[in-house]
């Protein structure tokens, strides 16, 4: 609601506390300490109850004073001007039955003199400052999840120098380019990419996945995750403000001041609920003086403070805010960032998910597939000691690849790597874009290109149908000696993600800028709904379009620069963390490690996040309603029970307490 944070809060909390409980004392004495007030002159308790009162009212509640006068002065009526309506009528009252007592007319005075009621001011005001130190709480443990995560990663770098030795410097003096050593147990300090030694991360911190991950040679590692087993060495790629737990921080800090609609929602609720409550209370003024018993003045002002402070809408500008800080917590804890809390609540109703394929649905770079010798290879001409013409083919593939720079020649080096095989030195190497490579390896002339025909055989058929292959020819000194097959293949999570997408109600439509066939086949393996192929980026952004025109609630993920103006043009917009910067800043939502399990997550926490947000809100009103009636004194004639306004407060901090205490449960809610 625009105020100051927790730090300048809570120490007029504990002022308006330590000061009010005097107060109440003084007020309540008769039942808690009666001999005490009876030996107190009753002038001498009303002017300490004002002393105490004055500074709870004027110094621990200006930030409500203030906020009380711009919805004045801005005609824009929110919780606040209930607040100090209520808590202003009960504290001026009073001093003006302090001052002027002898001026009161005999039925205002009861057997103590004019009644006071310093305590709902002092009271209410101290309930008021604490309902809203729980909502900065609330943001407060959003930053501090966060920032918790940031202090996992180590003070301390092993940095290895070019002559081999390795000290240890402070992680602000790790640049770009630095190799690092990190042993078994400790956190990694930056993010890079994995040079030699192989080890599994414990990655939970970022994606929630509690099973560490293997690492290899050319395997990416994040800033704060845990190495679990084995020494390595990486290089430092992103450091200080632009690793991915820096990023996270700062797009936490971007959802905390986003609003939902459904806030807005609320305000307009609110905007109608004070001006309907400022009148119930003029009415129950009216109507007590009127109709009431003598003294009926006095009766009236009661209950119309009551009213005032019952109706208070604390819980109702509560229930909203927290519900949306708790979740963006909980979101970046299973690895889903919300940079704008509209999108959390707009996925709660969407109906149509459009994705792109390339490191979306897929991994986004080459892989080889299928390795297919000729007939006639035959490892009896070779001096390599491999146990299959397939291995000794990808061998010699490998070798002559190696010095290349090529996607294509990286992923069969990789797949040779990932099987453990030895690679002989290459020499004589040329390349010849657009024709390939050649080199010598083994004594042998090595040749490879892009192949004219599919020459793979009955190993053609084990391909995976989802990924129509890139064909990679090679050549032995002049003779046909087999095919590689490469394509991008599915990520391991897709189809299960996919699956669940479709079970909870989601359309899934691919759009890519791929040719038809891969299109085609990957729709088919995932049975998607439907899919768009070998559309230009201004086209993705028109299928978006249209399809918001038709459906209510559209999603588009995606991670390349290509997709940020389909998510930016999206109801909600979701990218990748293993993508593009502008990718990120055009989106809404951004799932940490590119994984599609975690945009299942985080349709789990948009509905949760709804469905708490509505729950927060029926209570926040069931206890405004509830409350009015016995307010105003509408069970008098039957019961003769009227309401004191310090026992509203108490209902009104029930109400807020209620909300809070429901919005927390988002922190363990299963996704």
């Amino acid at each position: 609601m625009g105020l100051p944070d927790e730090r300048y809060l809570r120490p007029r909390f504990w002022v308006a506390l330590a000061l009010s409980l005097p107060v109440f004392a003084l007020a309540m004495g008769e039942m808690i300490w009666p001999e005490l007030v009876h030996r107190l002159d009753p002038r001498v308790s009303g002017w300490l109850q004002f002393l105490l009162t004055t500074q709870v009212f004027f110094w621990s509640g200006a930030p409500f004073i203030r906020r009380w006068w711009k919805s004045l002065v801005e005609r824009d009526t929110n919780m606040f001007t209930l607040t100090v309506t209520g808590t202003g009528a009960a504290y001026f009252y009073s001093t003006a039955a302090l001052l002027l007592a002898p001026r009161f007319p005999d039925v205002f005075r009861g057997t103590h003199g004019v009644p006071l009621y310093f305590e709902a001011a002092a009271v209410i005001t101290t309930i008021v400052l604490l309902g809203q130190i729980l909502e900065q709480r609330a943001h407060a443990h959003t930053d501090l999840a966060i920032r918790a995560l940031m202090n996992l990663a180590p003070k301390i770098a092993h940095r290895v120098d070019a002559d081999g030795t390795e000290r240890d410097v402070p992680v602000g003096q790790v640049k770009l380019g630095d190799l690092l050593r990190v042993r078994p147990g400790e956190s990694i300090p930056v993010d890079g990419s994995l040079l030699d030694g192989a080890t599994s991360i414990d990655e939970a911190m970022l994606t929630g996945e509690p099973l560490p991950i293997e690492k290899s040679a050319g395997s990416d590692v994040s800033a704060g995750t845990l190495n679990t087993t084995g020494t390595f060495t990486f290089r430092a790629e992103r450091i200080g403000r632009d690793t991915l737990l820096a990023q996270i921080v700062r797009l936490v800090e971007q959802a905390k001041n986003s609003e939902a609609p459904i806030a807005r929602v609320a305000d307009r609720v609110s905007a109608i609920f004070v001006p309907f409550v400022l009148g119930i209370a003029a009415v129950t003024f009216v109507a007590w003086a009127v109709f009431g018993p003598d003294p009926g003045w006095v009766h009236g002002l009661i209950n119309a403070v009551a009213v005032l402070i019952i109706a208070c809408p604390c819980s109702l500008g509560l229930a909203t805010p927290v519900a949306l800080v708790t979740a963006i917590g909980r979101g970046a804890q299973a690895g889903v960032l919300v940079k704008d809390a509209a999108a959390l609540e707009r996925l709660a109703s969407a109906r149509i998910l459009l994705i792109d394929k390339t490191g979306t649905l897929t991994a986004g770079q080459p892989r080889v597939i299928a390795v297919s010798p000729a007939p006639d290879f035959s490892l009896s001409s070779f001096s390599l000691s491999l146990s299959s013409s397939a291995d000794a083919l990808l061998t010699l593939a490998a070798a002559a690849e190696s010095p290349s720079e090529h996607p294509l020649a990286r992923a069969i080096v990789t797949a040779a790597r990932e099987r453990g095989l030895a690679l002989p030195a290459a020499t004589d190497f040329s390349a010849e874009p657009g024709f390939g490579v050649r080199a010598r390896v083994d004594g042998r002339q090595v040749s490879l290109g892009r192949a004219a025909t599919d020459s793979l055989g009955d190993e053609r058929k084990r391909v995976d149908a989802s990924a129509p292959a890139t064909l990679v020819s090679v050549t032995v000194d002049g003779r046909a000696a087999g095919t590689i097959a490469l394509a991008d293949t599915l990520k391991p999570t897709t189809p299960a993600a996919i699956r669940e997408l479709q079970r909870l109600g989601l359309r899934v439509v691919m759009v890519t800028g791929d040719r038809e066939s891969t299109a085609q086949a990957v729709a088919t393996e995932l049975g998607l709904d439907g899919y768009h192929a070998a559309v230009t980026p201004a086209r993705k952004q028109e299928l978006v379009r249209e399809h918001r025109a038709r459906d209510a609630g559209v999603v588009f993920a995606g991670d390349g620069l290509n997709d940020a103006p389909a998510l930016a043009a999206a109801d909600i917009g979701i990218a990748l963390g293993t993508g593009t910067d502008v990718a990120m800043h055009s989106a809404g939502l951004v799932l940490v490690k590119g994984d599609l399990a975690a945009l299942v997550r985080a349709v789990h926490l948009s509905r949760a996040t709804l469905r708490n947000i509505k729950q927060n809100l029926f209570w926040a009103f069931a206890y405004n309603f509830a409350g009015l009636p016995i307010a105003a004194g509408a069970l008098f004639p039957f019961t003769g029970w009227l309401l004191n306004p310090m026992l509203a407060g108490v209902a009104m901090s029930l109400s807020s307490i209620t909300v809070v205490g429901n919005a927390l449960r988002l922190r363990r809610v299963p996704l």
